[in-house]
């Protein structure tokens, strides 16, 4: 799998926004990705140190839309901490 295919999207909440300045960021990964392989791609895409990676796991959510009934897709957020004194210039505005 390719580093770029790792790294869905990242994840820009007021929460996420707030933890940026502590050196952590935030990115949607897919389910069947560990921690070693985040880890990976986010050094090869940005060329940035990676300290920690956190992950978690959520079950998509019951949707209706008059009688019909559907769900989302389960999906998996990864928090990528780096070391002191890298950033992501992605980000950065």
């Amino acid at each position: 799998m390719d580093a770029r295919d790792i790294l869905i999207k990242p994840i820009v909440t007021e929460k996420s926004t707030a933890l940026m300045e502590e050196g952590k960021y935030t990115f949607q990964v897919p389910l069947n990705v560990t921690k070693i392989e985040i880890r990976q791609a986010v050094e090869q895409v940005f060329n940035v140190k990676v300290q920690a990676v956190n992950t978690m796991r959520y079950e998509g959510k019951m949707k209706r839309l008059g009688r019909t009934q559907g769900r989302r897709s389960d999906w998996k957020k990864a928090i990528v901490t780096l070391k002191p004194g890298e950033t992501i210039e992605l980000f950065e505005g």
